[in-house]
């Protein structure tokens, strides 16, 4: 939040101390009866390793001291992808740039996977536009992982010559300031769609000036500029993405996006969106079958929160959390804004933010890059969130960055609870950074779930798992497949005993960023999986299985029992 336009130095940071004050204080501050985790564990979940791995990037937002252009705050991006189909992920990651007149433009690199682990810079993409964020999916159809990169100034798409090459073909690119999008087949078709959020309508020329509570400089927030976004959609249109948002009824809500995520959220069988804004009312645009959209948040119960009012949303997710086979969200938000942890209950959602232990767990801190993942295989889902600040409004945690914070891990409980991990964000010590970007993968080949987050004006952090290498339990790692594509979309719901687990295939989520959108599944004590039964988007069903753990899988369509 910023102060009102107008107020003088002295008098916003009057105004800022007095809504400070406001606010109330840390974790505990209106959040009585909560019962959260007790955190008592002291072994670390995760190493970081990216240097030793080869991973050499560092972000660059162009800050100069003394101008707070606002996009400097909010990239970027990283992608976890399988540039050669060589069966490991590469990586691929998303640089800020200069916002400042004569600058230079951004130059993104990709990373090589050399199957173990560890990497080498094997391309640099460069872009006119101010870097943002990414996401991945085979735009024309040949079998290989194309990119779309949105930035500040136009956004742009490199395709993917099946040889871990990319290069840059010509689109009616959006001008305006992207930030997470995602592909996705709105008519299933069997081609892929895109949709980009669009944070706020800003330029240079239309900058504000705000200030911190000692009256100095500061970035401002949304609300100073008063121009949400509207979104873009993209119909592929034999391999062209050609702009459709009005014809899709996607122009008819907008707000300050930041945060995408698809998913089948009423059960009909096509693909929805949820798009997370920051201090607007969030969407839920609901398909009709035919790629047309109406917003449903509000009628939902997913628009706001429970007093009726915005939140800042940043980084979403999606799963079936209570494993009762339709999709879950949640979507987080910045310091003292509980998250919004959603429960599908069918025609509407339930937030139960408060029940399952979260609120609090990570009420200091502002949150971006998201994933709801099962990282210590025991059959239930964790939460990691990437934490960094978007103002100076509270005292440094580390001197030489102030909006540096550590980042959040919570375990995921019996009865569908979570509880904060300790040491903070799985890491010994804990590893302070102004993050953004996260996505979540298995990088080395053991089977687990590592994670890349990208941090503002400082280098990558890759975190390799070690928490599942002790814990003893088991994993199946699957990807689906339609005509030598993953199947985007698709969803599949594993039989493990009694139970029947469902996971979702999709890149996009989080902020910013793309995942691997192979199926994981942490299988706990269980040696086997007993059945595959795999949804493809076009409502027809197939049966896989039985499989032992302990394995990655390639199911293709066709192939499996009907």
């Amino acid at each position: 939040m910023s102060p009102p336009q107008g107020l003088g130095r002295a008098a916003a940071a009057v105004w800022i101390v007095a809504t400070l004050c406001a606010c109330g204080g840390g974790a505990s501050s209106g959040q009585g009866g909560e019962a959260e985790g007790s955190g008592a564990e002291s072994a670390a979940w995760f190493e970081e390793e990216a240097l030793e791995r080869g991973l050499d990037f560092v972000h660059k937002s162009g800050h100069e001291e003394g101008i707070y252009y606002f996009p400097e705050l909010m990239g970027g991006g990283v992608a976890l992808l399988d540039v050669e189909g060589d069966g490991d992920l590469d990586l691929f990651l998303v640089q800020g740039g200069s916002l400042h007149p004569g600058g230079a433009p951004s130059e993104h690199r990709l990373y090589t996977n050399d199957g173990t682990g560890h990497f080498h810079l094997s391309q640099r993409l460069t872009t006119e536009g101010y870097g943002m964020g990414v996401t991945t999916g085979d735009v024309d159809g040949d079998g290989d992982v194309d990119l779309y990169l949105t930035a500040v100034g136009p956004n742009a798409l490199f395709l993917n010559d099946g040889a871990g090459s990319f290069t840059e073909v010509d689109m009616a690119a959006d001008p305006g300031w992207g930030t997470s999008a995602c592909f996705f087949d709105a008519e299933g078709d069997g081609d892929l769609d895109l949709y980009v959020a669009n944070y706020v309508e800003w330029s240079v020329e239309t900058e504000q000036e705000c200030f911190d509570p000692t009256g100095q400089p500061d970035y401002c927030s949304p609300v100073s500029y008063q121009a949400p976004a509207v979104d873009r959609f993209y119909r592929n249109d034999r391999g062209l993405l050609v702009e459709a948002t009005h014809q899709a009824g996607l122009d008819a809500a907008y707000g300050n996006g930041l945060g995408v995520v698809p998913g089948d959220y009423d059960g009909d069988g096509d693909l929805d969106l949820f798009v997370a804004n920051d201090q607007t009312a969030d969407l839920l645009w609901i398909n009709d079958g035919s790629g047309h959209f109406e917003d449903r948040a509000e009628l939902a119960g997913v628009a706001r929160d429970r007093q009726g009012g915005v939140r800042a949303g940043m980084g979403v997710d999606s799963a079936d959390v209570d494993q009762d086979g339709d999709l879950d969200l949640i979507v987080v938000h910045m310091a003292r804004e509980p998250d919004g942890f959603f429960i599908n209950q069918g025609p509407y959602f339930v937030e139960r933010t408060h029940n399952v232990g979260i609120a609090t767990a990570d009420w200091r801190y502002t949150r971006f890059g998201v994933g709801l993942r099962d990282f210590d295989q025991d059959g239930r889902l964790d939460l990691f969130v990437a934490n960094g600040r978007v103002n100076k409004m509270m005292a440094p945690l580390l001197p030489e960055d102030p909006f540096a914070e550590p980042n959040t891990l919570l375990r995921g409980m019996p009865g569908g609870r979570f509880a904060l991990v300790k040491p903070e964000g799985g890491v010994e010590p804990p590893l302070l950074e102004t993050s953004r970007g996260a996505a979540f993968g298995d990088l080395d080949g053991d089977g687990d779930l590592d994670i890349v987050v990208v941090n503002r004006d400082a280098r990558v952090h890759l975190f390799r798992n070690v928490v599942a290498d002790g814990a003893g339990h088991h994993w199946l790692l699957v990807g689906l497949f339609e005509g030598g594509t993953q199947a985007l979309g698709a969803h599949a719901i594993f039989q493990v005993g009694n139970q029947h687990l469902r996971a979702d295939v999709r890149p996009a989520g989080s902020y910013c960023s793309a995942s691997d959108p192979r199926l994981h599944l942490g299988l706990g004590e269980a040696s086997r999986v007993d059945e595959i039964e795999v949804h493809w988007l076009d409502g027809s069903l197939e049966r896989f299985g039985p499989f032992d753990a302990d394995q990655v899988l390639r199911l293709s369509r066709g192939e499996g029992r009907r």
